[in-house]
């Protein structure tokens, strides 16, 4: 049986089983119109996106009685020319892992994170940050501080402390205390151990302030004459512009 006109529901949910369906199928993804085959979509027994065409479906059609899924559409592309040729998307990496992960796509999954790009967060990148304390709540602080000074400003500035080791993180504390200035408005990130440096560790504060749609930059911070350490070898300056 086809997906005819007189068997179009407007909106409802299936209550059929798929067994009765053509072996030709139209999708809604998002917004974005695909056909395909059921064999295509079951590829993979184990994954979300073949259960959703497995016995008794738990999805919905649209007006035109397509079989609807609520995710972003532009990126299904990718996850359909997997499944049709065994192709690895090259392109929206980042993007196309979200998707087959919400599709539960084991093979697909795997390869991707065998790329440069997933490799690297996942691999290098997350597990340096992991090794970081309070590194997400340290960049929401950030956030909150920036923002709450922002008021009839272009921009706010955050000052950062950075030490990568406990002596450092000493020198730092030191350093705190002989600052004029809030100690409560400075964010400090560190100890770790690991090999990344400094300014590894600054980059991917401005990367991840920068996902979140911010545009920030930042300098080492000079601090008044007077101060009894170089300022620069713990402090940073980051400004958040906001128009």
């Amino acid at each position: 049986m086809s997906i005819s006109s007189e068997h179009k529901p407007l909106g409802k949910q299936v209550t059929g089983s798929l067994h009765m369906l053509s072996p030709i199928v139209e999708l809604n993804v998002g917004g974005e119109m695909y056909t395909t085959t059921l064999s295509t979509l079951k590829k993979h027994p184990g994954s979300k996106l073949a259960e959703m065409f497995t016995g008794q479906p738990k999805l919905r059609t649209d007006s035109e009685g397509r079989f609807f899924i609520d995710r972003p559409g532009t990126y299904f592309k990718y996850i359909l020319e997997y499944l049709r040729s065994n192709q690895v998307p090259t392109q929206c990496i980042q993007d196309v892992y979200k998707e087959a992960l919400f599709y539960d796509i084991e093979p697909l999954i795997k390869q991707l994170e065998d790329s440069p790009q997933i490799f690297g967060e996942l691999v290098a990148r997350r597990q340096f940050l992991a090794r970081v304390p309070n590194y997400s709540e340290n960049i929401e602080l950030m956030i909150h501080i920036a923002r709450a000074e922002a008021v009839a400003s272009r921009q706010s500035s955050v000052i950062v402390c950075v030490v990568k080791t406990e002596e450092d993180a000493a020198r730092c504390q030191d350093a705190l205390n002989s600052l004029d200035m809030d100690k409560k408005s400075v964010v400090k990130f560190g100890p770790w151990k690991a090999v990344p440096s400094i300014s590894d560790l600054l980059d991917c504060i401005q990367m991840d302030v920068e996902a979140k749609g911010y545009k920030i930059s930042f300098q080492p911070h000079v601090a008044e004459k007077g101060f009894r350490f170089k300022s620069h070898d713990f402090f940073y300056k980051f400004l958040f512009t906001w128009w």
